[in-house]
């Protein structure tokens, strides 16, 4: 199996909204941006599969030596490998991609935040270093295609966020900011013990309404010039802004199920952004 090759399965089993967006670019666009996305799973799951922590740490500062051997030419992995050939091509910045390990390392530090500014720390080491990282290899020509990148990445944080309330609280984790479940009166013990209520709908509520008008805060720094070649991430957003919806019109039952769109409507979403431009 080729690097590329390696990547492009681990895209495609993750199941992933983002698999979607990347079939319709041109070709050597789609390495690249696979090879970027494979990175992040492998990263990621180093955190959310391994049960050692000690483990999961010494995994990811082999990763942190990987990637700054990358860029000396050094590889090992299938990952980096299909990666390299692509740093010069969309200027990929090795601080980016050790900022997104620093983002997984956090989910080893602390399983709650605060407060929304805290929140919003870990996820753009998670989530908008990412979407700039993706803007750059779908072709940004200007830097505000960066900055609507960097706040699209922001919304799709928060909708997992979401979506995911009742996996994460089974895993221990809790990434809505403690001073807003102070506000609501929901207890980390209702999301633990899946205790759905008026206040927890009143919370998600919030929450939601919160992603949504990142969303449009996106939309309204894309410069019409990118419009075209940034619609991988305006097909990944069509995606991730019906779950939100759809979530919201449940009424955010989302403490003992995952929502999710099945892939031949993800598919349909994709093709009628691509086609609408």
């Amino acid at each position: 199996m080729s690097p590329d090759e390696y990547c492009q399965q681990k895209a495609a089993a993750s199941g992933s909204s983002f698999y979607y967006s990347f079939l319709f670019l041109p070709v050597e666009r789609r390495r690249a941006i696979m090879a970027l996305y494979a990175f992040c799973r492998e990263v990621d799951d180093t955190v959310d599969e391994c049960t050692d922590e000690g483990v999961a740490r010494v995994k990811l500062e082999w990763w942190r030596k990987e990637i700054a051997g990358m860029y000396l030419g050094t590889m090992n992995h299938p990952v980096t490998q299909a990666l390299a050939p692509h740093l010069q091509t969309y200027q990929l910045k090795q601080e980016h991609l050790q900022a997104i390990i620093d983002g997984m390392e956090m989910d080893l530090n602390q399983t709650r935040y605060l407060d929304y500014p805290g929140l919003k720390k870990y996820c753009w080491h998670v989530a908008s270093v990412v979407g700039i990282l993706s803007a750059s290899i779908f072709g940004a020509t200007k830097p505000e295609t960066l900055q609507y990148a960097e706040k699209l990445g922001l919304a799709f944080q928060l909708t997992n966020i979401i979506r995911d309330v009742g996996e994460d609280a089974r895993k221990g984790r809790i990434y809505l900011p403690v001073n807003e479940l102070q506000q609501f009166n929901v207890t980390a013990a209702d999301l633990l013990n899946a205790r759905h209520s008026d206040n927890f709908e009143k919370l998600m509520r919030f929450q939601a309404e919160r992603a949504q008008q990142m969303y449009d805060e996106a939309f309204a720094l894309l410069p019409a010039e990118d419009r075209r070649a940034q619609r991988p991430g305006l097909i990944m957003a069509a995606i991730y802004r019906t779950l939100l919806t759809e979530i919201q019109q449940d009424g955010f039952h989302v403490l003992t199920q995952r929502i999710s769109l099945t892939p031949i409507r993800k598919l349909w979403l994709a093709w009628k952004t691509y086609i609408r431009g």
